[in-house]
């Protein structure tokens, strides 16, 4: 009888500079949205960990926020995630976009990378926005930056070569037993995803400085049984830094706020699998982006 391949399993950090397409990549591996997204720089703020699991084992991508020079106590925690996720790792993906140069920021990512001493493979991401004369162009750019073990081209927004770079990650992973339920996707609560839902709608609706002062609160997120069905109440605070910040997001007669409840709504009612009757609230705390107790209260904790 030809014996079993023992399992493989570890853990696979996602970094690269804000809006390279992390969370992008890791929402197209599991097949959900776990991570959300947007055009705007420093959407992830927390280290998000997913759970990719099938016959050759268990992969667990934990989704970083994306490298970058803090301004204030929030930034301060997003780079020590950032750093902690390196160190705690078996593979590290790097991401970086097809650009005609590499950009200010990647030469102080690659110096850090070099000190790990990790399997590091470059993933390139958007190759479907530039022509292949071009990315060969990127590669030879990138190449010598680090000691790359992979260089692998892909698209995740449309799923080019993904499966080539999940066979590559299983190549430097550790054999051993899995470390989440097989049915497992997230290490997130559904209050957390809920939470984040409602940020990436107010990223995408909102303009200029305004959606990186805000912070999101459920503050009540309850199940009830219905002749029609089952239905979650949900009530949630938008929290922003300045009174005119709030007027923007609440917006003529309601009409922003509701958007933005509209909008969450629908992802959190695919999710949840029932209808979501969600509440939203708006109120000032000047300057939380700056305090280590709110930081902390709002849900941006440090492990250590």
């Amino acid at each position: 009888m030809q014996e079993e391949k023992e399992k493989k399993s570890g853990f696979c950090a996602l970094i690269g500079r804000p809006n390279v397409g992390k969370s992008t990549l890791m929402n197209r591996i599991i097949g959900q949205k776990i991570a959300i997204t947007s055009p705007k720089p420093q959407t992830t703020r927390m280290r998000i960990q997913t759970v990719y699991t099938e016959e050759r084992g268990q992969i667990v991508f934990v989704d970083t926020p994306g490298i970058h020079k803090a301004k204030n106590k929030l930034g301060d925690y997003m780079m020590s995630v950032a750093k902690k996720s390196l160190k705690d790792s078996d593979v590290i993906i790097w991401l970086v976009e097809p650009s005609a140069r590499i950009p200010e920021g990647d030469d102080d990512i690659a110096q850090s990378l070099k000190e790990i001493k990790l399997p590091v493979i470059l993933v390139i991401n958007k190759t479907d926005t530039v022509r292949p004369a071009e990315l060969l162009s990127v590669i030879d750019r990138y190449k010598d930056l680090c000691g790359f073990s992979e260089i692998i081209p892909l698209s995740a927004l449309k799923g080019d070569n993904v499966d080539d770079l999940i066979d590559s990650i299983y190549k430097y992973l550790p054999a051993g037993p899995y470390y989440y339920d097989e049915d497992d996707l997230t290490d997130q609560t559904q209050r957390a995803i809920a939470a984040e839902l409602i940020r990436e709608k107010a990223l995408y609706l909102l303009d200029k400085e305004v959606p990186h002062g805000i912070a999101v609160v459920i503050d009540r997120m309850e199940y009830r049984e219905r002749q029609r069905g089952g239905i979650y109440d949900i009530d949630a605070t938008i929290v922003c830094e300045k009174a005119s910040h709030k007027g923007m997001i609440i917006g003529k007669g309601g009409s922003m706020l509701k958007n933005i409840g509209t909008k969450a709504r629908i992802d959190m009612e695919e999710m949840l699998e029932c209808s979501v009757n969600l509440k939203l609230f708006v109120k000032v705390k000047e300057g939380w982006r700056d305090s280590d107790f709110l930081v902390s209260n709002y849900g941006y904790k440090n492990e250590d």
